[in-house]
């Protein structure tokens, strides 16, 4: 029946729901309520889908992880912590399953180098000017550019991005989805709109 349930899954547009009606159907669908179950996934499928069409590149990719998302998800309520917000939780499968899409596609991101600040710890000020290619006023092409710009990142880095600029996470939920230190996230975060900067500005120079 869940199999069933999950296949049908379509990518519609999201219906917020407040905490208290999101806790009221996480208890439900543990308990194998499928309607409530149902309606957790017309909250959050479109959010979902989003994240993994634009790490893995590729739309039945991407449909195939959102549906396996739900199916772990359904499967394993009884191990979600309800204090937690079941977007974090629900980006951290995501997030996993697409990692795993791309390692077995062997993919090898484009890297460039950047110097200055390095991957760790320490927190970086990072400003919050977020690449989003639906609110910037682009030309096709560029628009192309900045969407192969992200999607040659390393893994890495592309989730940050994505997650933080747009998904809407908080610091410190990407850090609950990526298992890492907060200040690891804005590091991150620093070094993705830093290789994004450097595509740009070549293709910028290069029409000069």
């Amino acid at each position: 029946m869940l199999v069933m349930a999950a296949a049908s899954l379509s990518v519609t547009t999201m219906r917020s729901l407040d905490r208290a009606d999101e806790l009221a159907l996480i208890e439900r669908a543990r308990r194998r309520d499928f309607d409530a179950f149902g309606r957790l996934v017309d909250a959050y499928q479109h959010r979902v889908f989003g994240f993994a069409k634009r790490f893995v590149k590729d739309r039945e990719e991407a449909a195939d992880i959102t549906q396996e998302v739900f199916v772990r998800a359904f499967q394993n309520f009884d191990r979600f912590d309800a204090r937690a917000p079941l977007r974090t939780w629900l980006f951290r499968i995501a997030y996993n399953l697409c990692v795993d899409k791309a390692r077995r596609h062997e993919r090898q991101p484009i890297e460039y180098r950047i110097d200055g600040n390095v991957e760790g710890e320490e927190p970086i000020d990072v400003m919050d000017d977020r690449w989003n290619p639906e609110t910037m006023v682009l030309d096709d092409e560029l628009l192309q550019l900045v969407e192969t710009g992200i999607a040659n990142m390393s893994e890495k880095l592309r989730s940050v991005l994505l997650l933080h600029d747009r998904e809407d996470l908080q610091y410190d939920e990407i850090a609950e989805v990526l298992n890492v230190p907060i200040g690891t996230v804005k590091s991150r975060l620093f070094l993705a709109r830093a290789h994004l900067k450097q595509v740009l500005s070549e293709y910028l120079e290069a029409k000069r």
